[in-house]
């Protein structure tokens, strides 16, 4: 047991380590409006503060005239295969909290042969994403495209093609496969499901439960029926893996009532801590949440078969993790007409990404027990708990004190 209890603690010190190393979120996107004017093409391009913050990362918060530098050698049109000569100045325009906002305009001659480039965060995060919408006044014509490393040209006029190829079915359900694959908390928590699940019923009942929550409030918040404080979103999805890992461990060691004080006690000095001004969560969502983990971790650890009980545990986490899936999606500001599309895709996609990933884990497990190489599900159990509660703890308060 000592041998136990030393790997768990080296767990939550590489999962700290690693925190700090993965940066909590591996997504990045930003949004592009392109209006094509026959030989003259403009672009207002927004990003959100984190995307500003990379390009200069000693900076707090770096100035327009960094971001512009960065960004003009980076995000142009093309002219028969050549870049346009970009009319200066850049203009820094008014945009809403957190977020940047620039307007390029470029001079392209005729106009017959264009298409649009994009090189910008790349060379920072290769997962990037810039949504592209695209107005051309020549014929009306209104596409999106999603501009990633693999496809960062994008055709606009001439060509085998009039107008641009928007981005189809199979571009959204891919990113809800990304979005699992390169979202680190999510693939996380995820982990947590398949740990505390030890039959394959309960799994499913896990899995049900959380695949129903996210689809509820991706919905709701695509569509525009709630609104999701993105800021907030991000902590809960960081608090939710910190109490799956909790559970866990509270079911291994027996011990749910010293860790409900724990989990209940933290939670309350960081509301106390919100009322003399430090951290930016509402006290009453840190006491709500205490309040909730704490009962939350006494009944988990003395109901004898929980798998109904945590499917409706997994569907409240859902819905936090609806809520980080969508916002992403709302910053894009995806035209109507392509909203039911890209909310099916997305979602398809997402269900996709956790399915083989739950298979995948499932799978090794099962050979590694064959081939009598696995150690024992006590140790595995508590040293994958022990770092999934470090991991989430780390995300939580480092995004509840930004």
């Amino acid at each position: 047991m000592i041998g136990a209890r030393l790997l768990a603690l080296l767990a939550v010190l590489i999962a700290c380590a690693a925190a700090a190393a993965a940066g909590a979120h591996t997504r990045s996107e930003s949004n592009a409006l392109w209006e094509v004017n026959g030989g003259n093409v403009d672009v207002v391009l927004t990003l959100p503060d984190l995307e500003a913050r990379r390009i200069s990362p000693s900076a707090e918060r770096p100035t327009d005239a960094a971001v512009e530098t960065y960004l003009e050698k980076r995000v142009y049109p093309l002219d028969a295969g050549k870049p346009c000569p970009l009319i200066p100045p850049i203009e820094a325009l008014s945009a809403a909290a957190g977020f940047r906002k620039y307007d390029l305009t470029f001079q392209c001659g005729s106009g017959r042969d264009l298409a649009i480039h994009s090189d910008a965060f790349f060379d920072l995060v290769p997962s990037h994403v810039t949504f592209a919408q695209i107005q051309n006044a020549a014929d009306g014509d209104f596409a999106e495209q999603l501009i990633t490393a693999d496809h960062r040209t994008a055709e606009v006029t001439g060509g085998e093609s009039t107008r641009l190829k928007a981005a189809s079915f199979l571009d959204f359900i891919g990113m809800g496969v990304m979005h699992i694959f390169t979202g680190v908390d999510h693939m996380s928590f995820l982990l947590g499901l398949i740990l505390i699940s030890r039959r394959l019923r309960d799994l499913i009942f896990v899995v049900t439960g959380f695949t129903i929550g996210h689809s509820l409030t991706l919905a709701l918040a695509v569509t525009g029926v709630i609104r999701p404080h993105a800021e907030f979103i991000d902590a809960l999805v960081a608090l939710t893996i910190a109490m799956i890992g909790a559970e866990n461990l509270a079911v291994a060691t027996g011990r749910s009532g010293l860790i409900a004080v724990i989990l209940g006690a933290g939670l309350g000095v960081m509301a106390i801590a919100r009322l003399l001004g430090f951290g930016s969560l509402p006290s009453l969502l840190l006491l709500g949440a205490g309040l909730f983990g704490a009962n939350y971790m006494l009944v988990s650890g003395q109901v004898r078969d929980a798998g109904r009980l945590r499917m409706v545990i997994t569907l409240l986490f859902g819905l936090i993790h609806g809520f980080g899936f969508a916002a992403d999606l709302l910053k894009m500001q995806i035209p109507p007409l392509r909203l039911a599309e890209l909310l099916v895709g997305f979602n398809l996609g997402v269900e996709i990404g956790q399915l083989s990933l739950v298979l995948a884990v499932t799978a090794g497990a099962l050979a590694l027990t064959r081939l009598r190489w696995a150690p024992p599900r006590a140790i595995v159990v508590e040293v994958a708990a022990a770092g999934l509660i470090g991991l989430g703890a780390y995300w939580f308060i480092s995004r509840s004190f930004v």
